[in-house]
């Protein structure tokens, strides 16, 4: 493809890939480098008034977000969730009885027997649920699912009487206070459930397959009740409860290769928490600092609430210092699907936590960063001494053999995610992550493409036979997927090479792809499949797409290239069948990129359109052949994309919003270049853009506004700055300072919800 203007590339690839330089301002988990940095002491004759400043603002604006049940939910779709990272619980009826069901699962509980593959032999495994068994019939509910307080509270109606509920989960702690009214009365009782692959639903075992040992229980001398389940493959996971007046509590303990440390350990984890009461106290403060870091509103009542949802479950289902999310998150369910799928779930899940200004949420990069020495065992033993992969899908250890290339086979996973860990790089400019675990781990990625490229007549290097993902025809070579990730890999390898000051011996070869790798496979459709095989029956992945988006290697800021992402878009949506949720959310952000927020949230809607397929479920969880966490997660990220964009160096504010959308609040919110950027949009006119530097990065800024520009450092002075045309103005902003832009008279500078234009029922079964 034709590339930008000169001067255009130059400046973003400087911009793109950063001049910070972390070091020991970088802190012990990924992606949080320079996340507080103070302010200098200085008169500020401006500031903004941020009205979401108080723990009642934030109390009443999220109670308006909340999920609410007036109906008993029977389905785990439909019912609320609750999590910590790690231990997740869903609540609905049993199914087919006069009960209520918490389950109880875990995001480290798998088998570990990588011999039966990752869907029998690494999968996630089951762990049991409670249930609360009242004397008479449920008649009615009463719930309600606190943001906020990242609590259920309610009752349940039974013919009996009443019981009143409150749970939550902290510290991989599942805590519940039921009370009994009339002839009511509190009955719990915990059912373990058979240490095998969800995968069973849809398939059998392996043949030689042996099954897990059954649990044992027994009782401790202070009462606590432990089931204890052993692993034929090593390892044990214990689950430990107890019941003290109102309050039970229960947590899940999991080791590997030690048979009895979850014993300990879950044992451990109920002795820290002596109450209901004291846990809560534990674990709404934390939730109520987390919430506090970045701000979102806008007009759309249902999508506002929607939004603020998908936050709170990947805060529920995810932490950096725990294990990546499989397809579930930590609420497993039958699924033919109990792994990490690595084709797309995994980075899907991910994209949301960087806008909202929560790299601690980050457990993809510390997937990556913890299992090098896996990733290099995954290629054939050929290639190990300088190339890495993952296959389709894992365990939490990324454990999965990657297929020759050549053979049909997915070989580009690991790259696309090391892209989701150089997005976590570029929200935080944290250099330990750019030299630790990107650059080596995509050196060798990039590497096991180098080794099949070959030259051919033309002249140019072409790819063997690879898979483009969720499309059922392997194309002879040149899959547009793996070429976007080579052309993408090669140059980012390029620039960090240079940043680190690396004098690799590689870099002349990665020039030389750069150089001679064929063009993408184009027909008049658009972009196909790969070389001869067009795109030419419904697909429900972007894959072939992925030069466009998520890449941002060609761009709607190319008008040369913007007829050909125009038909290849509306070609991939021309042909139907086999669209999913993910299909809906990914076109919504591709029409984003192109600044058509009118076509883009008209995409996004199909997802929320119950007449589809596959829809949001009432919860905001999705399914389809089982529950899989990543699509209302991407919609979120849709939405990001609708309001701001820092793809190729440049901040995009309100790129993309649509029309029927005059007010939209933005505060705090991260982009790239490690900047938090506020900005309001009223009456559908930004009133004014607030960007703090978290890093000293070049700052370039598309405004969208217009007429005379005031741009204010936040002592006063005006801001040194040039227009780059189009828009865009280059803004110098050292690390820990401030500007302000706007055009005419200062506005009100002030940070609040905005108003609810388009009134939704809330999420749940209110």
């Amino acid at each position: 493809m034709t590339s930008q203007p000169e001067r255009r590339s130059q400046v973003a690839r400087r911009a793109v890939l950063g001049t910070a330089l972390g070091g020991a301002a970088a802190a012990a988990l990924p992606g949080t480098a320079h996340a507080d940095v103070p302010l200098p002491a200085r008169r500020h004759p401006w500031r903004l008034r941020n009205t979401m400043s108080t723990d009642g603002a934030w109390s009443t604006f999220l109670r308006g977000q909340d999920l609410l049940w007036t109906k008993l939910p029977t389905r785990w779709y439909e019912g609320p969730f609750l999590g910590d990272g790690l231990l997740g619980s869903m609540v609905h009826q049993e199914p087919g009885a006069n009960r209520i069901r918490f389950t109880v699962q875990h995001g480290r509980v798998q088998d570990h027997r990588p011999e039966f593959g990752s869907g029998w032999g690494t999968c996630r495994l089951p762990v049991g649920h409670l249930t609360l068994d009242p004397v008479g019939t449920i008649t009615a509910v009463d719930w309600r699912l606190s943001l906020w307080n990242a609590e259920l509270t309610g009752t349940v109606t039974t013919t009996a009487g009443t019981l009143t509920l409150a749970a939550l989960i902290h510290d991989e702690v599942l805590a519940v206070r039921a009370t009994a009214d009339g002839d009511e009365r509190v009955d719990w009782t915990f059912h373990p459930e058979e240490a095998i692959s969800p995968r069973k639903i849809s398939e059998a075992p392996p043949a030689d397959y042996t099954a897990n040992p059954p649990w044992t229980t027994h009782t401790t001398a202070d009462g606590t009740e432990q089931v204890l389940q052993p692993l034929t493959g090593g390892g044990q996971t214990a689950t430990a409860h107890r019941r003290t007046g109102d309050d039970l509590l229960l947590s899940v303990g999991h080791s590997f290769p030690s048979d009895t440390a979850a014993e300990a350990d879950s044992l451990r984890n109920l002795r820290r928490t002596t109450s209901y009461g004291a846990l809560r106290r534990r674990h709404t403060r934390w939730w109520h600092a987390f919430y506090r870091k970045s701000f979102v509103s806008l007009p759309d009542q249902r999508l506002q609430s929607f939004h603020w949802i998908q936050l709170y479950k990947v805060a529920s289902a995810s932490r950096a210092d725990g294990p990546v999310m499989a397809t579930c998150g930590p609420w497993l369910e039958p699924t033919p699907w109990p792994a990490v799928w690595w084709n797309l779930n995994i980075q899907l899940e991910y994209w949301l936590i960087h806008g909202f200004n929560h790299p601690e949420l980050d457990a993809l990069a510390t997937t990556v960063r913890q299992n090098q020495e896996q990733l290099i065992a995954n290629v054939p033993a050929a290639y190990r001494a300088d190339s890495s992969g993952v296959g389709r899908s894992s365990d939490m250890f990324a454990t999965r053999s990657v297929p020759v290339i050549g053979t049909g086979g997915e070989a580009g996973n690991l790259t696309w995610a090391l892209h989701n860990v150089w997005l976590s790089y570029r929200h935080s400019m944290d250099r330990n992550l750019l030299r630790d675990t990107i650059y080596p781990v995509l050196r060798r990625a990039i590497s096991y493409y180098l080794h099949f490229l070959t030259p051919g007549s033309d002249g140019k290097l072409h790819l063997p036979s690879t898979l483009s993902p969720e499309y059922p025809v392997v194309p002879p070579q040149d899959t547009n997927y793996d070429l976007a990730l080579i052309r993408w890999g090669c140059q980012t390898l390029i620039d960090s090479a240079e940043l680190l000051g690396i004098d690799d011996e590689l870099t002349p070869r990665w020039r030389e792809v750069l150089a001679k790798l064929t063009p993408y496979p184009v027909d008049a459709d658009g972009f196909m499949i790969g070389a001869d095989t067009p795109y030419a029956q419904s697909h429900r992945h972007y894959s072939h797409l992925l030069m466009v988006y998520p890449l941002y290697l060609v761009t709607w800021d190319q008008p040369e290239s913007r007829d050909l992402i125009t038909k290849s878009v509306e070609h991939w949506h021309a042909i139907t069948g086999a669209h999913r949720g993910y299909s809906y959310t990914g076109a919504a952000s591709i029409y984003a990129m192109t600044g058509d927020g009118d076509t883009a949230i008209g995409h996004l809607r199909k997802f929320f359109d119950t007449s589809t397929r596959y829809p949001c479920q009432a919860n905001t969880h999705y399914t389809e052949a089982g529950p899989v966490i990543e699509t209302p997660l991407s919609a979120s990220q849709s939405l990001h994309d609708m309001f701001c964009q820092s793809w190729g160096g440049v901040i995009r504010v309100f790129p993309a919003v649509p029309t029927a959308w005059a007010d939209v609040t933005l505060h705090d919110f991260r982009t790239q270049g490690a900047f938090l950027v506020s900005a309001v949009r009223e009456a559908g006119t930004t009133r004014f853009i607030r960007i703090r530097s978290l890093a000293g990065e070049p700052l370039e800024l598309r405004h969208g506004l217009t007429g005379r520009l005031t741009v204010l450092l936040d002592d006063g002075t005006p801001a040194r700055t040039r227009d780059l045309g189009d828009g865009t103005l280059a803004i110098d902003l050292p690390r820990g300072r401030e500007v302000l832009v706007h055009s005419g008279s200062r506005p009100d500078l002030v940070i609040a919800p905005a108003a609810v234009g388009e009134p939704g029922p809330a999420w749940g079964l209110p």
